[in-house]
């Protein structure tokens, strides 16, 4: 697996996405599966690992602290405070809340250092922006963090140039993660280039387009848990007019010899060196096919030809919900 820059770390350029096996996509796999898949991970060269507090509210940064405690050397930890899961009400269940609060972004901290089982965390995000705490108040509670030597860089989520700026004045900024592949090209209207004048690694997550990259999706067969669930791109209708898509892209990755989501990312590493996909996944065949695009050979005429088949005018439907789309900050076509 060849490296990649990120901040003050060399990591493999294809990362390991830990949310899919505790959240987000349906019942999380058993332990078993999930350790086989961050193992193989391991042993197929990826040092590079994400998790965050809200992922299974817990459970998935109790997860890699478990499995990958004894191999920590190994690889660069990521994860992420500013969007957690509280009781509100008292009755024990959780409910997803933004809180970028300094108060609370210290606790999250001291939590998901204990779930880990490290003494600390390579790179810590802030999951969102809390537009009712000013940027600037989040990124010093960060930079105490960074001093006090619990967490040795800062990230930042689903954030705009602009207060990427404000925030990389209070402390340099290591990273930015965001939604970025195909059928998702917000980062390239700012934060890309923005990220490559500051020296700052993009770090792209949903790579496959949640699934659509890879293959025909039943949609109609989506766990009620699955986050998919409630965007609107996997609606019947958007996912109808989307697949239309899907046949020419499976004769673009059969030219390539690859496969759909080998070439996906393979795309994704073309773009620029300054960025990191992470895939996410339960299996480990897929998880295999996912680096494998590492080898995967693009020739000019073959990327123009993706950038004009899946693009953001030819992709039905917004990325996210009225609700989710208010909880980000990155800009829109």
């Amino acid at each position: 697996m060849k490296n990649r820059k990120l901040g003050p770390f060399q990591v493999s350029e294809i990362g390991l996405g830990c949310m899919n096996l505790s959240h987000a996509y349906g019942e999380p796999v058993s332990a078993e599966q999930a350790e086989r898949v961050l193992l193989t991970a391991l042993d197929q060269g990826v040092t590079f690992f994400d998790t965050a507090a809200l992922y299974g509210f817990g459970s998935n940064e109790t997860l890699v602290g478990k499995v990958l405690k004894s191999h920590r050397q190994k690889f660069t930890l990521a994860s992420k405070c500013g969007m957690t899961g509280v009781d509100v009400n008292g009755d024990g269940k959780l409910v997803r809340v933004i809180d970028g609060r300094p108060e609370t972004i210290r606790k999250t901290c001291e939590d998901a250092l204990k779930r880990l089982q490290t003494d600390v965390i390579d790179l810590y995000y802030l999951h969102r922006w809390d537009k009712k705490v000013p940027i600037e108040d989040s990124v010093g509670a960060l930079s105490d963090l960074v001093r006090q030597g619990k967490i040795q860089s800062i990230g930042l989520s689903e954030v705009s140039a602009s207060t990427l700026r404000k925030a990389h004045a209070v402390h340099p900024i290591t990273a930015v993660q965001t939604e970025y592949s195909l059928w998702t090209r917000n980062p390239e209207i700012a934060v890309l280039k923005a990220c490559d004048e500051m020296g700052i690694t993009f770090v792209a997550f949903s790579p496959v387009a949640r699934g659509f990259l890879c293959g025909p999706l039943n949609i109609e067969s989506l766990d009620a848990k699955d986050i998919r669930q409630s965007m609107p791109r996997f609606t019947a209708e958007n996912y109808a007019a989307n697949f239309k898509l899907f046949a020419p892209y499976q004769a673009l990755a059969n030219e390539a010899e690859c496969s759909p989501a080998q070439l996906a990312l393979a795309w994704l590493l073309l773009k620029a060196p300054h960025i990191i996909p992470i895939p996410g996944t339960t299996s480990v065949s897929h998880l295999k096919d996912d680096l494998g695009a590492s080898d995967v050979k693009l020739s000019t005429d073959l990327i123009a030809q993706l950038d004009g088949l899946i693009n953001e005018k030819t992709v039905q439907g917004n990325r996210y919900n009225a609700q989710a789309n208010s909880e980000v900050d990155t800009e829109i076509f």
